[in-house]
């Protein structure tokens, strides 16, 4: 099958979170599909299995430690990873948190983590890339939650962010319309990756009836692929068991 690219566009990624997940698949689907990809992590060291991996599709694979949770410092890091790597036609914004707890008792310092990582972060990111992404189009691609769209107790605060992240890819969406820009919201179900091992998620779910990370990569990469002339804007991925 043709890919359908537009061939004036370079072929060149940026993928945050991209150490483990569904950042990692999604690495491995763009550099399927010929794309040279940026990885981005906080850790270059748990990156390194991953750039390794991707080389042997014949692309150009770079990873950068950025700590997307440091809001102040993520512009003009981005922009370093720019200015090494060159311009974006794809940018997903996948890297982000879980968190579990009631609202009535979450610290206020747990509330900001999130918002800094799930929602700030992604803000940021999107504003080194616009500039290059302007002069020749491109696809953004933000990854939330069908929490976003449902109340789940103890979810609050991530709910929250996976909701304004939603609101911020519309209204993203309008405004870059006109300089050839698509912005697309991948909002899947229960994901089995490492998120549920974390320190700040306590929650038992059934994870073998959970999406793979690479069957949500398969569509984020299907969203990607699409004629430049049209877009899918918003896209909810449940597992066909209905789980969460």
């Amino acid at each position: 099958m043709q890919n359908p690219i537009p061939s004036d566009l370079p072929r060149r990624a940026l993928v945050t979170g991209a150490s483990r997940g569904i950042g990692e698949a999604v690495a491995h689907a763009l550099a399927q599909a010929g794309y040279d990809v940026a990885l981005l992590s906080r850790s270059l060291e748990t990156l390194e299995p991953v750039r390794a991996a991707l080389a042997d599709y014949g692309v150009v694979a770079k990873a950068y430690a950025i700590d997307l949770a440091k809001v102040d410092s993520v512009r003009s890091r981005m922009l370093e990873v720019i200015a090494d790597f060159g311009p974006f036609s794809v940018v997903v914004n996948n890297a982000g948190m879980g968190y579990t707890g009631a609202l009535a008792t979450m610290p206020l310092a747990d509330w900001q983590q999130v918002m800094d990582l799930n929602l700030t972060g992604v803000f940021q990111c999107i504003q080194a890339v616009l500039p290059t992404l302007r002069l020749g189009g491109g696809t953004i691609v933000n990854v939330a939650s069908v929490a976003a769209q449902s109340a789940f107790p103890d979810w609050g605060a991530y709910t929250v962010s996976k909701a304004a992240l939603v609101a911020l890819s519309r209204v993203l969406a309008v405004e870059e319309r006109g300089h050839g820009i698509r912005v697309v919201t991948v909002s899947p179900g229960a994901v089995n990756t490492p998120i549920w091992d974390t320190d700040t998620v306590q929650a038992d779910f059934d994870r073998s009836s959970m999406l793979t990370p690479e069957v949500v990569a398969q569509t984020i990469l299907h969203t990607i692929l699409l004629p430049p002339h049209a877009v899918i804007e918003d896209l909810t991925l449940m597992p066909a068991g209905g789980a969460l």
